[in-house]
């Protein structure tokens, strides 16, 4: 009896240390920061690293069949945002309201794909790493602004005219903090089709392509049209 007692006690903090283990995995999962490694002589953040994710699928994007029935349009894909460069809104409601990006999320949003119920295709995420999905992105409540205001957004990069040369590879035309796997909008069964790069199975994306660092406008002092004072 007493060895029992013995053995069921180890048992339960075992239990405990797991429980404990897993709480503690999730909310660090939960964190939104990113450090910058201090270590490089150049600023830099880790997750530069993602334009390599999902090299592994470059050779099935490339020979993909195109469902033309079912792709998006990059109208599609910017009437989803705010702004551009804001996160896209959730435009489907989900199953649960508090449940993290890994148990929901990321079943159709890791890889991507068809899904029958919402007859489309389930963009690919750019960050799968972190899965506090509903800190940036929100649910769609309505389709227009209660008030008018006079926000002014920055203009949409458009396609194909940002060449430095002729026949010289596009540039960049849009910041990439948070979007640095550039498959997983150029690419894939969801990529919109105004943008899907023709040959995915060149990877390193960063090393023909360039960053415009010049997209952002300056909009002078930002008053609210709808302030009653």
């Amino acid at each position: 009896m007493k060895r029992l007692a013995v053995i069921s006690f180890f048992i339960l903090l075992f239990i405990a240390f797991i429980a404990v283990w897993n709480y503690s995995y999730k909310v660090g999962l939960e964190e939104a920061y990113v450090p910058v490694n201090s270590e490089s002589h150049i600023t830099l953040i880790p997750s530069e690293t993602g334009v390599f994710e999902r090299s592994e699928f470059a050779l099935d994007y490339a020979n993909m069949p195109i469902d033309e029935n079912h792709q998006r349009t990059l109208q599609t894909y910017y009437n989803n945002r705010a702004f551009h460069g804001a996160p896209p809104s959730i435009p489907h409601p989900v199953k649960d309201e508090r449940t993290m990006g890994g148990n929901t999320c990321l079943q159709c949003h890791q890889n991507g794909g068809f899904t029958e119920k919402f007859n489309a295709y389930a963009p690919v995420t750019p960050h799968p790493e972190m899965v506090n999905c509903k800190q940036c992105h929100v649910e769609q409540n309505t389709q227009t602004l209660f008030k008018e205001t006079n926000f002014s957004k920055i203009s949409i990069p458009k396609v194909g005219t940002n060449n430095a040369l002729q026949g010289s590879p596009p540039i960049i035309p849009h910041q990439i903090q948070m979007r640095e796997n550039c498959l997983s909008c150029h690419a894939g069964p969801s990529a919109p089709k105004e943008i899907r790069v023709s040959h995915p199975e060149r990877i390193n994306c960063r090393q023909c392509h360039v960053l415009n660092n010049k997209e952002v406008t300056d909009i002078g002092v930002f008053k609210r049209a709808n302030n009653e004072d």
